[in-house]
């Protein structure tokens, strides 16, 4: 007999497992089936209960309603379930005619009352299959769990064996579950539902047709996504043989699941609606809130745990949780294990959050307290055994301080220090005034002020350590980035004495299941290289170090030329930037001090007038005073309003670039923050805090982009490893990697010369595209397909395809930040953006997006490619430095032209005579060029330098083969074409104009 793999043999196992935890098999039909559809309610079941546990409070009913008291009874809980919702009508009950009538019964926390045990025991579960919900259809929903005859969970399963997925089952709740339906209406029947097969779950707590948004419900596989190997039963069987338990399930309804309300604000910041939403725990939140609770039990207190949840794991959900359930815990004699639960936060949401949440699940005021005033208030609350209190890191000396003073008392501390932010109050020892200095000491002398300020998670540390360990205490820490002090101080160490977190939500798997974005995807390192002149009729000695540090701030690109650098950022932001996440798209540039930061707001506010754009607006951010030429600047003063306000005003329309200065790098989430723009040393810990500021994702964000001006792409994957498994991160603009590409996809021998021009020759052709043009591409495509699947092994096809995608997405990274002209190397990415379409999937390929945006924008728009780069007036003779004030000792001195020729040894190469003719041959075809002609004729200079411009490179890479490195430097120099470029213009314009167009 032959294996049953049916989707309906899946279920009956399901069901099997469930009934035999005590769930009752119940088939819905006939008259059942017509009351379901009416009230989305197993009336009978309903009833049932009803009279098993409350039978005083029905009879009371049926006296007062007589022969209609069930129908009135069931008209007062539809309409309450309607107005209050599933969750606020199950845990509160339902009053009718004045009497209460509880809808189900939690497990008690202790099992001193047996009443309550007898009244929790009374609940029916019941497992339902193939449920016919609808009056108006024949549709059926595979599996339904209910409680006391009130739909709950609602399941679509699909099996891969039968070739079908967990997709199948998301897209059937989109298109085949009308939302209007009764039983799928938000809030006031299901309360969750989930999409299944044999490897992966998914849920969501609304339906909404298309919109239906489902997070991931899986337990993780090896730091990734998924869900790992079951011995002898499927992947997912956590979801019936743990969370869908009788108690589990009660436990989640009664203590997780709140409604979440949030204000809907238009571009000027006004509230016009309210957003509902339905929270149900995620896997990792559900099972470290009560892999620690039991802890805690087994335990008691005096215990340290550190939760590893990264960015997009929903801590703050997460905490309140944790909070509200410690402050329940109660032991064995049913005594509170805690007087009081602190939390410790600068996370302002928390606040509203967490009392909210508590007060759905209580229903009682006064349970959760702010410490917004003093001490005292703090003082009070610890004394008056407040159950939550809430309050700031500034204050958690005085908190350690003042519990030994309540020795008698018991207390958890938990510590959302991954948000605080030393932008806050902890930067108030970066107020001291700079005055007159030049970047590098502005750099310096801040760089020394933020190495002194403590590290938040260290200054708790440092804290707990000098007060000693505490028995009447217990910690618990959530952070993404722990450092060494914090696993040392927090972690639960094992056999061999080594400290560990005690729950890990990775990086890695936020990033997998979509919760955060890889920062690291879409990296770029920008290498600074410049060329001086030198005066050899006046070459005086001067210092050696003062020379160099002059020659450096005026020179282009240099990483602390402000001018330049404002220009491609400028310029890279408007032409890639804010077309993102629908035109909202907005960037943090990160500058190397306070005073960087007072002269880049300058920069760019000087470059957007000067250039006309309405479309954009900056802010700034820094602390304290600067003071720059005997001018103060503060961040309030240079905004125009509070610093208090800026996250806000921040958020809105009106501004779209955030120049910070330490402050705002850590502990701040801007969903819109889509690029950064890097011009300041980073590692450890600081670079993957200031560059998780980009992850956090909303709808329209599908990536992020980094320019980095100063750091190396190893230096960033090294700070990155410990919290982060890094694959593949692609991170350089040197195109000599494209070409090592190129020589490795052209061995593989997959596709010839020919096919990749037949395939531009179609891509670029000025005819309109028809269908026939799909079937030619198609053809040539599969020519290559074809020698893929019979001349290469496995492992070559793998390694081809890695190569391909590596191509093509360097590429494209190369085209976003500058101008790099190859015309080989690009119909060479046209044709494998189309065959990487064509080539045969594996089980764990994704589906490939080729990066349309960007070969868009190299295709189309050509001002493009020249506004990213530098356009700077030419070189730039530098006189020797002379205002500087005083010096100490001895100063080593040489020739200013010793110091231009070491300079310009490492930053380019002077012209040889061999350069000077290419660059006439340059001019000389360009005056011989018809096309060039008529325009420069028909033309104004201004107008004629645009189509100059864009022909430019065309002749460059016509005359590569005569001096490959005169030309090569062209094209990856920008500043070195421009030169040039801008050189020629005159010559050029006015030798067309002179000759008569033939």
């Amino acid at each position: 007999m032959s294996i049953d793999y049916s989707e309906k043999g899946f279920e009956a196992n399901i069901e099997a497992n469930l009934i035999n935890s005590g769930y009752i098999q119940r088939t819905i039909s006939n008259q059942a089936l017509d009351d379901f559809r009416k009230y989305a309610i197993d009336v009978k079941i309903f009833f049932e209960f009803l009279e098993k546990s409350q039978p005083k409070s029905l009879e009371r009913l049926r006296k007062a309603y007589k022969d209609q008291y069930k129908k009135k009874i069931l008209d007062r809980v539809h309409k309450e379930l309607d107005k209050r919702g599933m969750i606020d009508c199950l845990r509160h009950g339902v009053k009718d005619y004045g009497v209460t009538l509880k809808l189900a019964y939690n497990k008690p926390v202790s099992d001193m009352n047996q009443m309550l045990i007898d009244l929790y025991e009374k609940n029916i579960f019941t497992v339902s299959r193939q449920v016919f919900y609808s009056s108006k259809n024949n549709n059926s929903i595979d599996m339904m769990l209910s409680i006391n005859g009130l739909p709950i969970v609602i399941m679509e399963l699909k099996n891969q064996l039968t070739n079908q997925t967990v997709d199948d089952s998301k897209n059937q709740f989109r298109k085949d579950r009308d939302p209007r339906e009764l039983l799928f209406q938000f809030k006031k029947r299901a309360v969750v539902y989930f999409a299944v097969d044999t490897d992966e779950v998914f849920m969501t707590t609304q339906l909404n047709r298309e919109k239906t948004f489902f997070l991931p419900f899986n337990r993780g596989n090896d730091g990734g996504k998924g869900n790992p190997v079951v011995y002898n039963d499927y992947r997912t069987s956590y979801l019936w043989n743990d969370i869908l338990q009788k108690d589990s399930l009660l436990d989640i309804l009664f203590r997780f699941v709140y409604v979440n309300q949030e204000d809907v604000l238009d571009s000027t910041g006004e509230i016009i609606d309210k957003k509902e939403t339905v929270i149900f725990p995620r896997y990792h939140q559900l099972d470290a809130v009560r892999k620690i609770e039991l802890d805690v039990k087994e335990k008691g207190i005096g215990q340290n745990y550190l939760i590893q949840h990264s960015a997009g794991s929903g801590k703050t959900n997460s905490i309140s949780w944790l909070a509200h359930r410690l402050a329940k815990l109660h032991d064995e004699e049913n005594n509170a294990t805690f007087t009081s639960v602190i939390v410790i936060t600068d996370r302002r949401v928390l606040d509203k959050q967490l009392q909210d949440a508590v007060y759905q699940l209580e229903h009682k005021a006064g349970m959760v307290e702010k410490i917004d005033k003093d001490s005292a208030q703090l003082a009070n609350a610890i004394a008056g055994g407040t159950r939550v209190i809430i309050t700031t890191l500034q204050k958690f000396p005085f908190i350690i301080e003042k519990l030994g003073e309540f020795s008698a008392g018991k207390y958890g501390i938990v510590i959302d220090e991954a948000h605080s932010s030393q932008g806050g109050k902890a930067s108030t020892a970066m107020t001291n005034i700079l005055s007159d200095k030049s970047l590098e000491d502005a750099f310096e002398a801040d760089r020394l002020a933020e190495e002194n300020l403590e590290d938040v998670d260290e200054k708790i540390a440092e804290t707990i350590a000098k007060s000693g360990k505490q028995d009447n205490i217990s910690f618990f820490a959530f952070t993404a980035t722990p450092k060494p002090k914090t696993i040392e101080r927090f972690g639960t160490y094992d056999k061999d004495g080594m400290p560990h977190a005690f729950h890990v939500y990775s990086m890695r798997q936020a990033i997998e299941e979509g919760f955060i974005l890889d920062v690291l995807k879409n990296y770029t390192t920008y290498k600074t290289f410049y060329k001086v002149a030198k005066s050899i009729e006046d070459d005086p000695e001067v210092s050696s170090k003062k020379a160099t540090k002059q020659i450096a701030k005026y020179v282009s690109l240099h990483p602390h030329n402000i001018a330049q650098k404002t220009e491609i950022i400028v310029e890279h932001f408007r032409q890639v930037t804010r077309h993102k996440i629908g035109g909202r798209a907005k960037a943090m540039v990160v500058t190397g001090s306070r005073l960087h930061a007072v002269r880049y707001k300058q920069a760019f506010d000087k470059y957007i007038k000067a250039k006309g754009y309405g479309d954009l607006n900056t802010l700034v951010a820094f602390s304290g005073t600067v003071e720059d030429k005997g001018v103060p600047f503060t961040e309030p003063e240079m905004n125009g309003f509070g610093e208090k306000e800026l996250p806000d005003k921040f958020h809105t329309d009106d501004y779209q670039v955030l120049l910070v200065a330490e402050k705002y790098q850590t502990g701040f989430d801007e969903p819109l923050l889509h690029s950064m723009y890097v011009d300041k040393p980073l590692d450890g810990i600081k670079a993957v805090q200031t560059l998780s500021r980009l992850n956090r994702t909303c709808k329209g964000k599908n990536d992020t982009f980094v320019l980095d001006f100063v750091n190396e792409a190893e230096d960033i994957q090294k700070a990155f490893q410990p919290y982060y498994e890094i694959t593949g991160l692609e991170s350089t603009t040197d195109p000599n990697l494209l070409y090592d590409l190129e020589r490795e996809l052209d061995a593989c021998q997959v596709y010839t010369k020919e096919e990749i021009e037949e395939v531009c020759n179609l891509e670029f052709s000025e005819k309109r595209k028809t269908s026939k043009t799909q079937e030619k591409l198609n053809s040539i495509l599969d020519k290559a397909v074809n020698r893929y699947n019979k001349e290469l092994s496995k492992e070559q096809q793998e390694d081809f395809k890695g190569a391909t995608t590596k191509f093509v997405r360097t590429y494209s990274f190369i085209l976003q930040i500058g101008p790099f002209a190859d015309i080989d190397l690009h119909k060479l990415y046209v044709y494998l953006n189309y065959l990487l379409r064509k080539l045969p999937k594996n089980v764990s390929d994704g589906v490939y997006l080729a990066d349309d945006v960007a070969l868009q924008y190299y295709r189309n728009e050509k001002v493009f490619e020249g506004n990213i780069s530098l356009n700077p007036d030419g070189e730039t003779k530098l006189k020797p430095a002379s205002h500087g004030k005083g010096q100490s000792g001895e100063e080593e001195k040489e020739r200013l032209s010793s110091i231009i020729d070491r300079l310009n040894e490492r930053f380019g190469t002077e012209f040889s005579e061999t350069d000077k003719l290419s660059r006439d041959q340059i001019k000389e075809d360009m005056i011989n060029n018809e096309d060039l002609a008529q325009k420069a004729q028909s033309n104004t200079r201004e107008n004629f330098k645009f189509s100059y411009e864009k022909a430019f490179l065309d002749f460059v890479i016509s005359r590569m083969s005569q001096n490959e490195k005169f030309f090569m430097k062209m094209l990856e120099n920008g500043e070195f074409r421009s030169f040039i470029m801008d050189d020629m213009f005159e010559e050029v314009y006015d030798s067309l104009n002179e000759r008569t167009v033939s």
